[in-house]
């Protein structure tokens, strides 16, 4: 492979003006049919094979133009202090908004006047108005939405508290701001690594270029395949992180090269022949983790996974060609100031060890010292996780300024907690066991009411509503979900977006295990064919969901428990996002394996040229413990970026991947790896010689390179440029 992969280096050198102006044909084309695409709807969600997803089916089956599945909202009302709701200006207040509703969108399937569906408190104090839509929260048109804002404003002007909550009001937030920050962090950490703005600047443009393709493109077809906005979204953060962090080891071998005295265009060739063979395979890596989500057997994320690994692909495709075809571009603003002056280091300075050889050889005095710290440290920070709850963050999780909170407080004051989250009961039979079930539920604990059924029109199917005691999202909840379902038997089922949440919630549970099985059993198989070891793949392996369990760890401290939550804008605390475990496994898996690739094949390839393993590590960091840091601390910034978000979700997951990061760079894969690596000394290599026979030898070490080195030069049309 590298042998390959260094006549594709040097080829796109040589031709770099044709290879940059496909790309930028590329780029031009995705934007086209991105500009050209017909407007797409938000991807649909369903949980297939789940009780609310069965439930949901059968509504729509047996109440035909019922929408089950709809959006809904609430408005709340609430009088002014020494008056009732049901006074009669404030009831005719109420009564011209559920007019103005009922006329203000075709997406509205009903308006339920709280007068008649005794949805006033008992002590008059607040009311609320349901509105049912005909599709789900994320399909709504922005129309809608404003003529639903809107509503409220008007009546909160005539004196009436007045809120909304509710899906209807569901978007994807914004990140762009936090993006940002962590593009500028980015530009500064390789402006300070490279020490040249050329060179800092070429992983910005092209992880750039390779985000605008892969996102452009996903917009193109978004509209065919059902791709929502989260699609785009979760490219563009990974897209992003990849593709600084590969275009990052590339530009940095390069250089290392023309430290050397190579010619540039033979430096380009060797740099992806080496790099860029890490670069294939950390690409691999990540690919097969979001590839991978497949298993959880949930469309959404399947898409979300596959549109990621195309981003990913992509990024690779970048490094290996359009990097070295910009490395031609730039010629010798490449490397520093001083090195372009023709300036070299003094004997001293050569002689003086980096802050990466000072480390390792630290180390490898102190290697038990060093693991027992590290992996006690980190265990103790993933104790937490033993008390994960999963759910989804509900209404109450929202800041105290949005509206959604504030209607959920009003509602929880008014009617209860259990009110923001009311169970959909669907009895799949006649009007006797419709009645019955009804009395089975009202003998269970933690219910607050249960209406009469509604039977449809061919009396076989009922449906009824119950109130829980508990707020949504809370353990009491998920309970009584259980408790009904195990009472009333196989013809009653309950759904609802609390029900749905319960059940993504377990699905995403039963799934953790297969995946982690999948994703990690195949990447050890890749690892063990890169590094012709056993040890070494399984203790990547072992790092990672190390590191893995600390930073769920961190998320339980901080959005469970609380702890430091204002410091992270947590204002109120809950279950983890139920998506979180399996999140973090598969866009950290893919981030881990990225700095162990990195870091140990520079290891590997100094012990397969002869160096002692003690040496190989100092080696290994020499080159690139910088770069990994550089890397890191730019993931490190752009995760972080996304959690001043105000919403919930989005705060947790830039902040579960950033500590993520941060504990599998610094303290796995600086301090835990080498200190095993100085352990275990030759046994980190061993491999059985039938296994060694068996496994395909792609060379990622360049051992056909340094071949290469004894024939000479042999082609007569590279560039004989030095700098």
């Amino acid at each position: 492979m590298a042998t390959f992969l260094y006549k594709l280096g040097r080829s796109a050198f040589r031709r770099r003006r044709l290879v940059a102006l496909l790309w930028v044909a590329l780029l031009a084309l995705a934007g086209v049919g991105a500009a050209t695409a017909p407007a797409a709807t938000s991807s649909s969600f369903s949980i297939p094979g789940t009780e609310a997803q069965k439930a949901f089916d059968l509504l729509e089956q047996r109440f035909p133009g019922g929408n089950a599945d709809g959006a809904t909202a609430r408005v709340v009302f609430k009088a002014p202090e020494g008056q009732k709701m049901t006074d009669a200006a404030n009831k005719a207040k109420v009564q011209d908004v559920v007019a103005e509703l009922k006329s203000g969108s075709d997406e509205v399937a009903s308006v339920a006047d709280p007068y008649t569906a005794q949805a006033v408190s008992k002590d008059g104090s607040t009311a609320y108005v349901s509105v049912s839509y005909k599709v789900s929260g994320m399909e709504l048109s922005d129309a809608t939405r404003e003529a639903l804002q809107k509503t409220g404003h008007d009546a909160q002007g005539q004196g009436l508290t007045v809120e909304i909550g509710g899906d209807a009001l569901q978007t994807m937030p914004e990140t762009g701001a936090g993006e940002i920050v962590g593009v500028v962090i980015a530009g500064i950490v390789l402006v300070i690594t490279f020490g040249s703005l050329v060179a800092a600047g070429l992983p910005l443009l092209t992880a750039i270029i390779g985000v605008g393709i892969g996102v452009s493109s996903i917009t193109a077809l978004a509209n065919v395949l059902d791709l929502g906005s989260t699609t785009s979204t979760l490219a563009m953060m990974i897209g992003l992180a990849v593709g600084i962090d590969y275009a990052l080891f590339i530009v940095s071998r390069y250089r290392a090269e023309l430290a050397e005295g190579r010619e540039r265009e033979d430096a380009a060739g060797r740099a992806v022949g080496t790099a860029g063979s890490a670069v294939v395979f950390a690409g691999l890596t990540v690919v097969i983790a979001l590839v991978g989500l497949a298993v959880v057997n949930i469309p959404m994320l399947t898409k979300m996974g596959f549109a990621a690994a195309g981003t990913v692909v992509i990024a690779v495709l970048i490094a290996l060609t359009l990097i070295p075809a910009l490395l031609g571009f730039a010629g010798a603003k490449v490397v520093g100031r001083k090195e372009r002056k023709g300036l070299k280091k003094t004997d001293d300075e050569q002689a003086k060890p980096n802050m990466g050889t000072r480390w390792a050889r630290f180390v490898i005095r102190r290697p038990i010292m060093v693991l027992l710290v590290g992996v006690l440290g980190l265990g103790a920070i993933a104790l937490p996780a033993a008390s994960l709850e999963m759910g989804l963050p509900d209404d109450g999780a929202k800041p105290a300024s949005a509206t959604e909170r504030r209607a959920y407080d009003l509602l929880s004051d008014g009617f209860g907690p259990g009110f923001n989250g009311p169970l959909m009961v669907v009895v799949d039979g006649d009007k006797a066991a419709a009645e019955s079930t009804v009395k089975k539920i009202e003998g269970l604990d933690g219910v607050v009411a249960v209406t009469k059924p509604t039977p449809n029109k061919a009396g076989d199917t009922s449906m009824i509503t119950v109130i829980p005691k508990d707020r949504p999202s809370s353990v009491e909840t998920e309970t009584l979900v259980h408790d009904i379902r195990d009472t009333t038997g196989d013809d009653v089922l309950v759904t609802g977006a609390t029900a749905m949440n319960v059940d993504f919630s377990q699905k995403m549970n039963d799934a953790l295990v297969p995946y982690l099985a999948l994703v990690v059993g195949l990447a050890f198989l890749l690892l063990m064919v890169v590094f012709r070891s056993i040890l070494v793949p399984l203790k990547a392996a072992l790092g990672f969901l190390l590191s893995v369990v600390a930073a769920l760890g961190a998320v339980v401290a901080v959005f469970q428990w609380g702890w430091l939550g204002s410091l992270f804008g947590v204002e109120q605390t809950g279950p983890i996002m139920s998506m979180m475990p399996i999140f973090m496994v598969g866009v950290v898996f893919g981030l881990a394996m990225d700095y162990e690739v990195f870091l140990v094949t520079r290891m590997r390839e100094a012990y397969v040229h002869g160096e002692r393993p003690g040496e190989t590590i100092v080696t290994g960091f020499r080159h690139s413990a910088r770069v990994v840091t550089a890397a890191a601390v730019i993931m490190i910034a752009v995760f972080s970026g996304f959690i001043g978000m105000t919403d919930q979700m989005i705060k947790m997951i830039g902040f579960g991947l950033a500590v993520a990061v941060l504990f599998d760079a610094f303290v796995v894969r600086m301090a835990i790896v080498p200190a095993v690596l100085a352990l275990l000394g030759h046994k980190a290599w061993w491999l059985p010689k039938w296994l060694d026979r068996a496994l395909p030898n792609v060379d990622v070490e360049g051992e056909g390179l340094a071949a290469k080195d004894a024939e000479g030069p042999q082609d007569p049309e590279r560039e004989l440029v030095k700098v």
